[in-house]
């Protein structure tokens, strides 16, 4: 039963992460050494006035990240890495502590997938893609080889976590023991959407933009930690897009006579 408990602990713990990382400051240690990457690095031309596909899910968002790496293999190749996103899927391609299996009895730490998961190739609008084993974002845009663009808001992560609770509590029940948790913590009213945007370039080459928007209902003195929100942003996507960089580039396709 310590592990169940455990299990919902660890779970809550991780959807905050997921569902809030643009404001957890996740890179507040690397704020000194990063800072001038962190103005600079993967910035697109035009900045946070260039379109996006999702741009209208969050349009009065108070928080907006754009970032871009440049992949030298077509859209093509790169989209299969981007439809299988997703926890107890591709995985996020980055840290691997955010694709640790978060499960009762624990587990060995996880990396994410370095091959295409050809079971997870059929995203489609309206699928969750998983943060946790009870939710995540829902996928709100999915144009495949173009653009993926995923929503949350508090209100469906309230849902989800109520769901999970409720799970374990019945785990606990279904034992003869009985489980009393309070979901009635306090989070501000969000919306939060990320997108990934395929573009392609002259040579067989695709640019991936990465853009996360988002408003959240808080005071003008929470507010003053925005600085540290946008590097906590920078430091995922940063590192998701070399992760991402990384697998498509190396990654050879088989050719449908070669699978034969």
């Amino acid at each position: 039963m310590f592990r169940l408990f455990k299990f919902v602990a660890k779970t809550v713990i991780l959807i905050k992460l997921m569902s809030l990382a643009f404001a957890a400051g996740v890179g507040a240690a690397y704020a000194v050494q990063a800072r001038q990457l962190y103005r600079t690095w993967g910035l697109v031309a035009g900045g946070d006035e260039r379109g996006v596909r999702g741009d209208d899910l969050v349009a009065d968002a108070d928080l907006v990240e754009t970032r871009s790496i440049d992949i030298d293999v077509p859209p093509a190749q790169v989209w299969p890495w981007i439809a299988q996103i997703g926890y107890g899927r591709g995985g996020w391609y980055s840290y691997a502590a955010l694709d640790r299996p978060w499960a009762p009895s624990g587990g060995p730490q996880a990396e994410s997938a370095d091959t295409v998961l050809n079971e997870y190739q059929d995203l489609a609008e309206g699928d969750l893609v998983p943060t946790h084993p009870r939710g995540g974002f829902e996928a709100r845009v999915v144009e495949p080889g173009e653009a993926l663009v995923l929503y949350l808001d508090d209100t469906m992560f309230r849902e989800q976590l109520e769901e999970l609770m409720a799970d374990a509590a019945d785990a606990v029940e279904e034992q003869g023991g009985e489980m009393e948790m309070d979901s009635d913590w306090e989070m501000p009213p969000y919306r939060v959407s990320w997108a990934f945007e395929l573009e392609e370039l002259p040579g067989g080459r695709t640019r991936l933009i990465e853009r996360l928007r988002a408003r959240v209902e808080v005071s003008e003195a929470q507010w003053k930690a925005k600085p540290f929100a946008g590097m906590g942003v920078f430091v995922l996507m940063r590192s998701q897009m070399l992760g991402i960089k990384e697998r498509a580039e190396q990654f050879e396709p088989v050719e449908p006579d070669e699978a034969a």
